[in-house]
């Protein structure tokens, strides 16, 4: 007899900062006939995927198509892509995922320049233009919504600053786009990575990504030195500068994304039909309508929150509207309160790393996730768990306040058509 019962994960209420409940329409065409990468069918659904990913991330980009992998996948080729050995890039930090394109960045062989602020708070964007201008990189990484302290980074002129300077602007909207609105084009921002499985509800597996005519100039002139090398007749002097990795080289990706159809790799069919309805189902419902949605269910949970006596973490001038960060009461155990709303109640909130672990949870309204019925039953579970371990929360008035602000949005005529 197998030993191997057959699949049956339980169903959970997912309220982290990622990954979310996936969209069944998602999960639907996940499970459609396979293609082969070259048939016609399937080329045309990659043709549409780009075309409906520059609309997400409002570009007029040539270059938008994802890279197969987690978001990280999409950060690393671009970052591996477009720094060479030796060029200077500055990244603000002002949470783990800064840290993360420090890292990459020195892998890459580049002069990392840092600058930091306290984890709960984000940079004046003048401060950043103003260390742009001292230090004058090649490059410029930054994070857009940092879901480890629920915060989220202004970017107002930064990109016109880094034009001016000559500087590339990469910014990793993992957590935002599909949430947040995200205007590639009039912020002016040269590369952009975002992530499937927070705000589009798709699973984790494809990172969409859009590059700009100022980045593919860089690209290709590596790609020319590449080849240079594999030519005994050319000199290798620069050889330091060739893209090292052969999966993340974006020189030969657009080309796999071209007419070309360079066989550069196997597509992940299954998972390019989840990207391709997750961002149908963003861009049916509307950005400006989706934007809204999130910041519709993020008031009602900041209200019961608060309604429970419980305090939001960070500068709320510049909260992320769809995480959001709690001190724990002290007078609880953190991961006791959360594995009992997991066992008892089934749903999943986040803790924290780093300097704030043990020190907050983050709950997640994205996506498919983000919806009235999550956000009441997340509110009556926790109060009910934080009663039970003793915590005093005036009972009732978390799901009531919650009801307040939702009503109050109504009144005002602003409820979004998807709930």
């Amino acid at each position: 007899m197998n030993k191997y019962r057959d699949l049956a994960p339980s169903l959970r209420t997912i309220m982290t900062p990622g990954p979310v409940e996936v969209d069944p329409r998602v999960l639907r065409a996940m499970s459609f006939p396979i293609l082969g990468q070259f048939d016609p069918e399937f080329t045309h659904l990659m043709n549409e995927t780009m075309e409906m990913l520059r609309q997400l991330f409002q570009t007029n980009n040539r270059r938008a198509y994802p890279i197969d992998g987690s978001s990280r996948s999409g950060i690393e080729a671009l970052l591996t892509s477009l720094i060479e050995p030796g060029d200077r890039v500055l990244v603000p930090i002002y949470g783990r995922f800064g840290h993360l394109l420090v890292e990459i960045s020195e892998r890459c062989g580049a002069e990392v320049i840092t600058m930091e602020r306290e984890w709960g708070a984000v940079f004046e964007p003048a401060d950043i233009i103003g260390r742009i201008r001292e230090t004058g990189p090649s490059l410029v990484a930054m994070v857009h919504g940092e879901t480890s302290t629920g915060c989220m980074q202004p970017l107002d002129g930064i990109g016109k600053a880094c034009r001016e300077l000559g500087a590339l602007l990469v910014v990793d909207a993992v957590a935002t786009v599909g949430g947040v609105e995200i205007k590639t084009d009039e912020w002016m921002l040269d590369a952009v990575i975002g992530g499937t499985q927070k705000c589009l509800s798709v699973p984790a597996g494809m990172a969409p990504i859009t590059y700009n005519d100022r980045a593919e100039s860089k690209l290709l002139k590596r790609k020319k030195i590449e080849r240079g090398l594999r030519d005994p007749a050319l000199s290798t002097a620069m050889d330091s500068t060739a893209i090292r990795s052969n999966y993340f080289d974006l020189s030969q990706l657009q080309d796999y994304w071209s007419p070309a159809r360079l066989n550069h790799h196997t597509e992940a069919t299954s998972m390019l039909y989840a990207l391709r309805e997750g961002v149908r189902l963003t861009l049916e419902e509307g950005l400006p309508e989706r934007a809204a949605r999130h910041k519709y269910h993020e008031r009602a949970l900041v209200a019961g929150i608060q309604a429970m006596g419980l305090s939001l973490y960070g500068d709320p001038s510049c909260k992320l509207p769809v995480v959001t960060c709690i001190l724990i009461p002290e007078e609880v155990d953190g991961e006791e309160v959360r594995s009992m709303l997991l066992d008892d109640f089934g749903i999943e909130i986040a803790s924290s790393f780093g300097p704030l672990k043990g020190q907050i949870w983050r709950i997640g309204t994205m996506g498919f996730s983000c919806s009235k019925k999550n956000v009441l039953h997340t509110l009556g579970a926790l109060e009910a768990t934080l009663l039970r371990y003793g915590c005093k929360v005036p009972a009732g008035e978390a799901v009531q306040a919650a009801l307040e602000a939702y009503a109050l949005t109504a009144v005002n005529g602003a409820v979004p058509a998807v709930n």
